[in-house]
């Protein structure tokens, strides 16, 4: 089954209940290509407050970087950036700057919503009213309200990125167990339709699972990717809006 995208629907107009500025969570990611996961990176995501021409905004930065010792294998450097609306978490601009192995680009965008249009560095695009970016899209997708919706179904929505809009989607999969590196939890789980880049496959390759209760945090990412696979277990967090219910056990 597919929800219909619409001005009403979870990716176009939504009240944030999931995070709240001050919150940070940590990520190691661990690299398989021999069978045996090594750890060959960390991420964090920072979410703070902020205005943007006169509006309220969240100011969320995502960084990733692979371990200094694996970087003769494939050296990451990225930082994105996103500024979203406090009262409909769309994206105000977005910036990403990335090194991925020989691959770099740098990224500027300002979404304009109400003309429907997105003006890059390399000119203005039109977009639909509930266009999202790469980063945006994670604190979007927190919010939604899984209960809605049968293993199966696909949750679409709209992302900008290089310059083209693509309309993708969330396959909603249940609910689950898992035991991270971390803990074990009560898990919220689906697999977003991925678009091809340097290091993931395009299509539904992917597997997320967030907690399953009002933080809906990302817990543990599962994915192959051009070369072997790669796991990111959280491992860390700050000033949650909510205590994290869905742990069961720690580590």
């Amino acid at each position: 089954m597919s929800i219909q995208l619409s001005e009403g629907n979870d990716f176009c107009i939504t009240n944030n209940f999931s995070f709240q500025a001050g919150e940070v969570i940590t990520y190691k990611v661990f690299y398989n290509v021999i069978g045996l996961y090594v750890d060959a990176g960390t991420a964090s995501f920072t979410v703070s407050n902020t205005r943007l021409n006169n509006t309220p905004a969240y100011h969320i930065v995502g960084l990733g970087t692979s371990n200094p010792s694996y970087d003769w294998i494939f050296r990451v450097r990225d930082r994105y950036e996103t500024y979203i609306d406090t009262a409909s978490l769309k994206p105000m601009r977005f910036v990403r700057q990335v090194e991925e192995g020989g691959f770099r680009k740098d990224e500027l965008v300002n979404f304009f919503h109400d003309e429907q249009k997105a003006i890059s560095t390399k000119g203005t695009y039109p977009i639909n009213a509930c266009m999202q970016d790469v980063l945006s899209s994670i604190y979007f997708a927190r919010n939604i309200d899984f209960s809605q919706y049968k293993i199966g179904d696909k949750i679409p929505f709209s992302m900008f990125l290089d310059d083209q809009v693509h309309n993708i989607y969330i396959r909603f999969l249940g609910k689950e167990v898992i035991k991270t590196r971390y803990g074990k939890f009560n898990a919220i789980k689906f697999k977003p339709m991925l678009i091809r880049g340097t290091i993931f496959e395009g299509g539904e390759l992917m597997t997320v699972w967030v907690s399953n209760d009002f933080n809906r945090i990302p817990l543990r990412i599962e994915s192959p990717i051009t070369v072997g696979s790669v796991k990111v277990d959280m491992m860390g967090y700050r000033n949650l809006r909510y205590p994290l219910r869905s742990m069961m056990k720690f580590n």
